[in-house]
Formats: structure tokens, sequence, C-alpha cells
């Protein structure tokens, strides 16, 4: 990787850094040279990918054991990184049913937990790290949307638990927009496309690499004026 700018580095926070589109944006930001990156996961004895990418990255990259659900285990890493600016938040970790049941059988349970990890996880992350964000010089928080997250764009019905979680994700960081303006933080829902990963499958005409790289040249370019927007890959304005 790329050696390090140390009067320039920046610093981000990613959950769900294991795979998919976490691991790729782990894996770019890391080999810019500008980016110091904390990499968040639940189970990082079974992240074999990330670790690698760790133990070659001269230091840049750091592994946190994470699971987003737990609000205490939020608030304990916070507590450990007390005091270091984090200039860009990524909320990335997400699950999504597979099943996808027919109406009368969706689940309460499963569509809690969904709930959970996609929208309620990134509110107290905003809420913890707050402090880190402030203290940056980028004050970037960016979720990871979904286009299917679009009420207007909603044309085929179904997935409700994975659309509804994604629908509250965008009012969520709408909402962090307008209340953290003040102090001069960014707040972003971003849709990655449709991506070739454990979630989006063999279909899906993106790489991860190719959705990341529209991703950070994005978030490269976010300004104020861009705080609220649900903005994609390609840096398309979406419907809500």
């Amino acid at each position: 990787m790329t050696a390090p700018k140390p009067f320039t580095m920046l610093t981000m926070l990613i959950t769900g850094a294991s795979r998919g589109l976490g691991l790729e944006m782990t894996r770019q930001f890391a080999a810019d040279g500008g980016w110091r990156v904390h990499a968040c996961c639940r189970v990082p004895g079974k992240a074999g990918d990330l670790k690698g990418l760790a133990a070659e990255s001269g230091g840049l990259i750091t592994v946190h054991d994470l699971d987003v659900t737990d609000t205490p285990a939020i608030g304990r890493l916070a507590a450990e990184l007390k005091g270091q600016p984090i200039d860009l938040l990524v909320n990335n970790a997400g699950i999504y049913d597979s099943r996808q049941p027919a109406l009368q059988d969706v689940d309460e349970t499963s569509w809690m937990d969904v709930l959970r990890t996609n929208t309620i996880a990134p509110l107290k992350m905003a809420a913890a790290f707050l402090p880190h964000v402030a203290a940056s010089r980028r004050k970037i928080i960016a979720s990871i949307s979904s286009g299917l997250g679009s009420i207007q764009d909603n044309t085929s019905g179904g997935y409700y638990s994975y659309r509804t979680s994604k629908a509250a994700l965008n009012m969520v960081m709408k909402g962090l927009s307008v209340e953290l303006a003040g102090r001069g933080i960014v707040c972003v829902a971003l849709s990655p496309g449709w991506v070739r990963t454990d979630m989006g499958g063999a279909s899906a005409p993106l790489s991860p690499r190719q959705s990341v790289t529209g991703l950070r040249k994005v978030i490269e370019g976010l300004t104020p004026a861009d705080s609220g927007a649900f903005i994609g890959h390609d840096g398309s304005r979406l419907a809500w």
C-alpha cells in the first residue's frame, strides 16, 4: 500500500468491514495513503481477508470487534477512541432477509432484526461518535442505503423488511443533517447500486471495486450543500 502522508492523514471508521462493500471500501481508502481506517466487524477472528489487509497496511488499518446492534459495545468503542477525530463515519453494516416471504408470512422478529441493524444502529453510531466527527476536518457521516429504500421508485413491491429499513435510514440521515447542520457536519445516505456481493448476488452488474470507486468520488466531493441528500454511487440524486 502507499506510504502514509503524516501531515495530511484523515481518519475513517467503517462498520461491516469484513466483506463486500465494507472490505473494498477499507481497501481503497487505506491504499490511498492519506487515510487511516478503523475497520469494524462482528467476528474479527473469522475475518481473514480483513485481517490480511490490516497486516499489509503498515498500521493504516486497525480492526475492531463490533456488533452494531450492541449499543453498549458501540459506547465502549467510542470511549476507546476518545479524543481521536474521525473525518468520515461510514455506517455500512447491513442485513437482508433473503427468504422474501409472502405477504401473509412476513415474520415480525426477522423484520425487527433488520431494522435494528440497518436503521437503529446507524443512529446509535452517529450519536456515540458525534464528538469524534465534530472534532475532525471533514466532518462526514455517511450511511449506506439502497435504491430499494426509495418510496417513489418502488414499482415492484415486496422486500418489506429491507425496503422499510432503508427508507427509515434515509429519514434518519435527513434528520441528522438538520440537527447537526450547526456543527458543520455533512450527513448523507448513499446508494452503492446493485453490486455483486453476498447480498446483491452474482447477477448484479457492478463489482465492489466499481461501486466503491464511485462512492469514494462522491464522498470526496461532498460539501455542506449536500447534507441531507440521497446520492447514488454515480453522483446522481435519488428520489426519496
